[in-house]
């Protein structure tokens, strides 16, 4: 119904995407569609979980999502944590560069921004937060066991909350929160 209205288009960006099909899949990707995977709603309403395998194998343009008015948190780290519940939920595997991939770049992506945002190449508008991977007694106790950056980010996506960002910055400028 969305393709027949000419809904299905560049930088349309649909949420949830859970009952969708390899036609629906390779459908988004020639029109630039992108899914905003948005595992806390899913969690919360019990409403079917998003299949990331399917989506990476066709090359859809997947992004992370909040929301709130389904879900239960507005934090981006909460919701990656969500989302590698999901994954697992459903049989997969998100591996925790994915899973910060999809919270920064992949979004970046879904909306046509990443010649702007989510990564750090030369010319990006530098909008960034700093972590600290010790913010807390039970985060640095798992960080001082990880031997990998996959392991500390696993053990900061997980683990961490709003008191492991030391810093934010938004157009490469340190903001006072």
């Amino acid at each position: 119904m969305y393709d027949r209205f000419g809904l299905v288009r560049e930088r349309a960006v649909y949420g949830h995407c859970i009952y969708l099909d390899d036609i629906d899949r390779a459908r988004m990707v020639s029109a630039g569609a992108a899914m905003s995977f948005c595992p806390t709603s899913k969690l919360f309403l019990g409403s079917g979980l998003f299949d990331v395998g399917a989506a990476r194998a066709h090359g859809v343009r997947v992004g992370l999502g909040t929301d709130i008015g389904g879900g239960t948190s507005l934090s981006m780290l909460r919701t990656q944590a969500e989302a590698y519940k999901i994954v697992q939920l459903a049989g997969g595997r998100l591996a925790p560069l994915s899973t910060l991939y999809h919270a920064t770049l992949g979004g970046a992506r879904s909306l046509y921004l990443d010649d702007r945002v989510g990564n750090f190449e030369h010319g990006r508008e530098g909008d960034f937060l700093v972590i600290d991977l010790v913010a807390t007694p039970l985060l640095a106790r798992r960080i001082e066991r990880a031997a990998t950056l996959p392991e500390r980010l696993f053990a900061w996506t997980v683990l961490g909350d709003d008191r492991s960002v030391a810093a934010t910055y938004l157009m490469g400028r340190r903001q006072n929160v």
